[in-house]
């Protein structure tokens, strides 16, 4: 038995999100699916996080365990020739030490949120980004993230169906850059509440359009009532970048 660890990239657009569903296609059926093309196996892949439905992978960390005698190049050439035409694709794929867990080894997540601020509609980034069409304050955003940076107790930005069970999060970055008519917010921390990523950004989002102060964030994070959330920004945006674990520079 050997265990490998896939960096996976994949457009959460057709998806119901990362983890099997029964009632739709996920990112996970259709590697399981690939590899058991492959092997002739029927095995678990594992991932660092468990993204929604429409939210993207740039670099999602996962693992899988093999008993057929396979090299990791080959294995992932034969994945990627197999998932087709699912837009998922094995970057990299090496072995691993097996007791190396993609969830459970990872000491940090990386998310990123991308907007369009713009009125014209979009073309080649539809379902790719969050289009806001009226002007955003980048500035003021940046404000209202301080304000959610630290270890805090985060129910207000936690969706009603999350199953952690603490909703306590200790939050590393939550930055804001605007370059031109885009804006990207980019998040880090150990682990994510359910939704709470677009929960934040939803609420920055209303900082940009005036709607909302950098006070008014910290109150919606000192109620710790989900009812208090401003807005709930949509999956569209959102892409998970990365994944460190401790045996990685």
């Amino acid at each position: 038995m050997t265990r490998f660890a896939f960096t996976v990239e994949y457009d959460g657009r057709p998806f119901m999100g990362w983890q099997r569903q029964a009632h739709g296609p996920s990112v996970q059926q259709a590697l399981e699916d690939a590899i058991h093309a492959v092997t002739g196996e029927r095995t678990a892949v594992h991932a660092a996080g468990r993204t929604d439905a429409g939210v993207h992978g740039l670099a999602m960390r996962a693992h899988v365990d093999i008993e057929k005698d396979i090299g990791a190049f080959r294995l992932m050439e034969a994945i990627n020739a197999r998932v087709r035409p699912a837009p998922v694709a094995v970057l990299q794929c090496v072995e691993v030490a097996p007791d190396w867990h993609a969830r459970f080894s990872c000491i940090r997540r990386s998310y990123e949120y991308r907007i369009i601020n713009r009125r014209a509609p979009l073309t080649h980034e539809v379902g790719l980004a969050w289009q806001v069409p009226q002007m955003l304050d980048a500035n003021a955003m940046a404000d209202g993230a301080a304000m959610l940076v630290g270890r805090h107790d985060f129910t207000t930005f936690r969706s009603a169906h999350c199953q952690a069970d603490s909703p306590v999060r200790t939050l590393d970055l939550l930055s804001v850059e605007r370059n031109g008519d885009r804006i990207f917010i980019r998040a880090a921390a150990r682990s994510f509440l359910h939704h709470q990523v677009r929960s934040m950004v939803g609420c920055l989002a209303l900082v940009g359009m005036g709607r909302w102060t950098s006070d008014d964030v910290a109150e919606a994070l000192a109620a710790r009532d989900r009812s208090k959330l401003g807005l709930n920004a949509p999956s569209d945006g959102l892409f998970f970048v990365r994944a460190d674990y401790p045996d990685e520079g």
